[in-house]
C-alpha cells in the first residue's frame, strides 16, 4: 500500500503498518518503509534528475546527481545525499532542487563536472534529440562553462561486440550498462575498467586492444542474448547500435507500438520507421510481461521486413513449368479451380506455421473446415506427438483465455521445475523472470536436462541430469529420488514449465500430467514460437475446432456448424506427418502451405516429396522458400509490421497490436484466405484482424475435458559402442529466416560446438562427427558434465542443422567417431 494524498497530511492521519511519514518539499507524504527518496518524489510529482538510477537496478548512487537536502531528527546532514540510494524513515524532512538552493548548486555543479570531457558532438551523435544528459544540462546545468582546457578524446567507436559500439569519451560512468550485465541479463561481460580520470566501460577484449595495464575484468568476451538493453537504457551515447548508428534522428522516426513476433512471451515493443522502413525497435514498457526489457533477437531481427527475396505480387506456375508473376484476380482462381477440384478427389491438407496471428489461424481453421471440407490441419511445424495434444487440451491450454501460470507467477513462485525446455534459448523474457525469482526473492529453480547450461547457471539453479529421451522416467522418478523436490513442488504456488521438446519424448507430457496431479503444481507449456498458442486456440489442429472443442464432440461440432453456416467432418484429420505422408502417397491431391519451411519438420526429405508429389500446392509466404519454389500458386502475405492483429502468448495473455507500416500493399493471411474462399463459393468473414477476431469472440471457449490417456513412459536409449543419445535445441540466434539479412545480429550467434562429456570425448580429438544413415554434422569438441555416451548438438547453427542433415530429434541414437578420421 503506498499514498501519495492530493493535499499535505494532518498529524492525525494514521500511518499503516510498515510505512513511515515524512516530508517532501514541505508536503507531507506516508511512503513505505525501504522505499527510495527518489521514488518517494516521484510520486509526488518530483521529477529529480539522475542518470544512473533506473526502476529495475540495484541502486548504485554512481552519477551523484540527484543529490538532495535532507534533515533527520531536526538536524540536516553536513552534506547533500544521493537520492537515489537513501531510503525514507520516519519524521525526515527532504528538500529538493525545487525548495533549495543547496541541492539545486549541488546538482548544477555535478552537471558541470559531468560535461567537462563530455564531447560537444550532440548533433552527430544517436542519442541527440532523445538524450537525457540534454535534457537535465538544459534543466539543471549552468548556463556558462568554467573549463576552458582540451576536453579528453578516445579512438572511437571501440566495438564491445558486432552490434554494440562505444564511444569512451561520452560515458558519464553511470554504471548503467554494468549493473545490467551483471544483475538482469547474469552476463557479467562489460565492466568498469582502470580508476580516478582514467576509468572506462569496457570488456575483457577491450582492455586487451588498449593494452589497459591495470584492467580487471572478468576475462570473457562481450556475449549476450540482451546486449540490445544496454543501448536503450544508457543515458548518453556512449553506447550505440551498429545496426542504427547514423541511420536517422529520433525526430525523424514515427514509432508505433508493437508486439514481438519472434517468441511466446509476446513482448511490448515500440518499433520506429523512417520513409516506409523499419529502423530500429525498443523495448516497450510492460511491467507485467517484459517489464522494460527484449532480447537481442526481437530488438535486432526485423531486417527481413526488407528483404530482397520479398514476394510481392502473387506467382502462378505456367506451362512451362515456371512461376511468373500474375494479378491477384487470375491467380486466386487458379487457385480455387486446384482447390476445387482436390476437394472433389482425394482432398487437400493445411500446413500453418508459427508466425500466424490469432486471427490468421482462425481463417486458416475456418477455411479448412469451411472451404476445404476437411480436419486436415496442423500448425505444428515441429516435432508433436498426439499425447502432446491430448495432455494440453485436458489442461485447458487451448482455451483463448489467461489460465494457469502468469509471468507474476513465475517471479513468486518458491520452486519451479524446467523439463524440456531451455528458458535463455526458448523463451528469453521467461529466463529474465526466473533469474530475478531467484536473485531477488531466492526462488528454487531446476532443471531436468542434460548439461549445466547457462540458464542453470545464471538462475542459479540445480542440474537434474538424465540421458535424453529417459526424460518421463526422470519424472516419474522424482517421488523416490528426489523426495525434498517431490515435497516443494507441493507447495504453494509451485510451478513446471515444459517446453515444446517434450513433445518428442513419449510419456513425459502424461508424467507431467500425473505429477500435476499427485502434488497440485500448476503446469505451464511455453512453446518456441509466436503464433503456437493462438493456432491451437483456434483449432489449426485435426482434433479440436476453435476453442478447443473436440471435433468427435457431436453438441461441440453442432455448436460450430450453427455459427458457421457449414457441416464439418466428424472423423479427426491427420497431424502434420499424416498429412506429409498422404501426399507424398498420393493419398492428397492437394497442400495449401502458410509459413513452413521443411528444414523445420521432423524428416525435410519427407516434406519435400510431399510437395514435389502432391498434385497441387498453394504457398502462402512472405519470402522465397523451398515450398514456393514447388509451388503451384504463390500468394504473398503481410509480416506483422505490415498488418494489425494479436498474438496469444505463452500465459494466454491476448497481445494486440495495430499496423505499423500502412500503404505498402500486402495482406494479412486471412483476408487471403477468405477472398479465395469466395472464389469457393464458401464465406470465411475474415476480410478484415477485426472481423475475425469478431468472429471468433462470438464462439466463446469450450470448457476442457480433464480426462486423457495415458502414454508409459519410454526407457531412455542405451547407446552402444561408438554410439551416443542425442541431445538438440535450436539456440535464440541462429539461421532462423526472420534473422536474415542482419550481419550484426549474426555476428552474436554462439559458436557452434558439439558437447559431450570428458569420457565420451576421450580419443576423439578435438572435433567430433555425428552421423547416422541419413547424413552427418561435424563440428568442435566442448567437454561439459553430460551423462557419458550423450552428444548435444544446436539445432539449427552454422555447420548444425540437424533436421536437415540427420532427420533426428532429440533422443535419437547417433554415431560418433573423431572428426578427422
Amino acid at each position: 500500500m503506498t499514498i501519495a494524498p492530493d493535499k499535505p497530511t494532518t498529524e492525525e492521519t494514521p500511518v499503516p503498518e510498515g510505512h513511515v511519514k515524512l516530508t517532501i518539499d514541505g508536503e507531507e507524504v506516508i511512503a513505505p518503509k525501504g522505499e527510495l527518496l527518489i521514488r518517494t518524489a516521484e510520486r509526488l510529482g518530483t521529477v529529480i534528475p539522475r542518470f544512473c538510477d533506473h526502476p529495475l537496478l540495484d541502486p548504485a548512487g554512481a552519477c551523484r546527481q540527484c543529490l538532495v537536502e535532507v534533515e533527520m531528527g531536526g538536524r540536516p546532514m553536513p552534506k547533500p545525499q544521493a537520492s537515489c540510494t537513501m531510503t525514507v524513515a520516519d519524521g525526515m524532512v527532504v528538500k529538493t532542487q525545487l525548495t533549495s538552493p543547496v541541492a539545486d548548486k549541488a546538482q548544477q555543479g555535478v552537471m558541470e563536472l559531468l560535461l567537462i570531457n563530455h564531447p560537444l558532438d550532440c548533433p552527430i551523435c544517436d542519442k541527440g534529440g532523445e538524450c537525457p544528459l540534454q535534457n537535465q544540462a538544459l534543466a539543471h546545468g549552468r548556463t556558462d562553462s568554467r573549463f576552458v582546457d582540451t576536453k579528453r578524446t578516445f579512438p572511437k567507436p571501440l566495438p564491445i561486440s558486432t552490434q554494440v559500439l562505444l564511444d569512451r569519451e561520452r560515458c558519464v560512468l553511470c554504471q548503467r550498462c554494468t549493473r545490467f550485465s551483471a544483475q538482469i541479463a547474469g552476463d557479467p561481460f562489460i565492466e568498469l575498467l582502470e580508476r580516478g580520470a582514467h576509468q572506462q566501460i569496457g570488456t575483457a577484449e577491450t582492455a586487451d586492444v588498449l593494452d589497459l595495464a591495470s584492467r580487471t575484468t572478468s576475462g570473457q568476451p562481450f556475449q549476450s542474448y540482451f546486449s540490445g538493453n544496454v543501448i536503450q537504457i544508457c543515458p548518453v551515447g556512449a553506447l550505440t547500435s551498429a545496426a542504427y548508428r547514423f541511420r536517422s534522428r529520433p525526430f525523424d522516426l514515427v514509432s508505433s507500438p508493437s508486439v514481438c513476433e519472434h517468441c511466446s512471451s509476446g513482448c511490448a515493443e515500440r518499433t520506429d520507421f523512417r520513409r516506409g522502413k523499419v529502423q530500429r525497435k525498443l523495448a516497450g514498457d510492460d511491467p507485467e510481461v517484459n517489464e522494460e526489457w527484449l532480447c537481442d533477437k526481437g530488438r535486432f531481427g526485423f531486417r527481413y521486413l526488407q528483404a530482397g527475396d520479398r514476394i510481392r505480387r502473387p506467382l502462378v506456375r505456367n506451362e512451362a513449368g515456371e512461376l511468373e508473376e500474375a494479378s491477384w484476380t487470375d491467380a486466386l482462381r487458379v487457385a480455387s479451380a486446384g482447390l476445387l477440384k482436390a476437394r472433389e478427389g482425394n482432398g487437400a491438407g493445411v500446413l500453418t506455421g508459427g508466425r500466424l496471428t490469432v486471427e490468421d489461424a482462425y481463417a486458416y481453421s475456418k477455411f479448412a473446415r469451411v472451404a476445404l471440407r476437411t480436419n486436415d490441419i496442423d500448425f505444428r511445424a515441429r516435432a508433436h506427438s498426439d499425447e502432446e495434444l491430448a495432455v494440453l487440451t485436458s489442461l485447458g491450454v487451448a482455451s483463448a483465455e489467461v489460465n494457469g501460470v502468469t509471468f507474476a507467477d513465475l517471479e513468486k513462485a518458491r520452486t519451479v521445475l524446467c523439463v524440456a525446455f531451455e528458458p535463455e534459448d526458448e523463451a528469453p523474457i521467461v529466463f529474465l523472470r526466473l533469474r530475478k525469482a531467484a536473485r531477488k526473492n531466492s526462488t528454487r529453480v531446476v532443471h531436468l536436462g542434460q548439461w549445466t547450461t547457462s540458464s542453470v547457471r545464471k538462475t542459479f539453479g540445480e542440474l537434474l541430469a538424465c540421458v535424453p529421451g529417459g526424460e518421463a522416467a526422470a519424472v516419474e522418478g522424482i517421488a523416490q529420488h528426489a523426495p525434498d523436490l517431490e515435497e516443494a513442488l507441493g507447495g504453494e504456488g509451485a510451478v513446471v514449465l515444459v517446453g515444446e521438446r517434450a513433445a518428442e519424448i513419449p510419456g513425459l507430457f502424461s508424467a507431467l500430467r500425473a505429477l500435476a496431479d499427485r502434488t497440485g503444481v500448476r503446469l505451464a507449456w511455453i512453446p518456441r514460437r509466436a503464433g503456437d498458442r493462438g493456432a491451437l486456440a483456434t483449432g489449426c489442429v485435426p482434433t479440436l475446432l476453435p476453442g478447443g472443442r473436440p471435433v468427435t464432440d457431436d453438441a461441440a461440432r453442432a455448436e460450430v456448424e450453427k455459427h458457421w453456416g457449414a457441416s464439418i467432418p466428424a472423423e479427426p484429420g491427420r497431424d502434420t506427418t499424416g498429412i506429409l505422408q498422404a501426399a507424398s502417397g498420393g493419398q492428397l491431391d492437394a497442400l495449401v502451405v502458410g509459413g513452413v519451411d521443411p528444414n523445420d519438420l521432423p524428416d525435410p526429405d519427407l516434406a519435400r516429396r510431399a510437395l514435389d508429389n502432391a498434385g497441387f500446392v498453394v504457398s502462402l509466404e512472405l519470402r522465397a522458400s523451398e515450398v514456393t519454389e514447388r509451388a503451384d500458386v504463390v500468394l504473398p502475405v503481410a509480416p506483422s509490421a505490415e498488418k494489425a492483429g494479436s498474438y496469444l502468448n505463452w500465459e494466454g495473455r491476448r497481445r494486440e497490436f495495430a499496423i505499423t507500416l500502412e500503404g505498402t500493399g500486402s495482406l494479412p493471411d486471412g483476408r487471403v484466405l477468405d477472398t479465395l474462399a469466395v472464389e469457393m463459393d464458401a464465406d470465411l468473414f475474415t476480410q478484415t484482424p477485426a472481423a475475425a477476431a469478431g468472429d471468433f469472440a462470438k464462439l466463446g471457449q469450450a470448457v476442457p475435458n480433464r480426462g486423457h490417456v495415458a502414454t508409459p513412459a519410454q526407457s531412455a536409449p542405451v547407446p552402444g559402442a561408438g554410439q551416443a543419445v542425442l541431445a538438440t535445441w535450436r539456440q535464440l540466434i541462429d539461421n532462423g529466416s526472420l534473422q536474415d539479412d542482419e550481419p550484426h545480429l549474426k555476428g552474436t550467434q554462439r559458436t557452434p560446438v558439439a558437447r559431450l562429456s570428458a569420457t565420451t570425448a576421450e580419443g576423439l580429438g578435438g572435433t567430433v562427427r555425428v552421423s547416422n544413415e541419413r547424413g552427418s554434422i561435424t563440428l568442435p569438441i566442448e567437454v561439459a558434465d553430460l551423462p557419458d555416451g550423450v552428444v548435444w548438438l544446436p539445432g539449427n547453427s552454422d555447420g548444425s542443422a540437424v533436421r536437415p542433415a540427420l532427420a533426428a530429434g532429440h533422443g535419437a541414437l547417433v554415431q560418433i567417431s573423431g572428426g578427422d578420421q
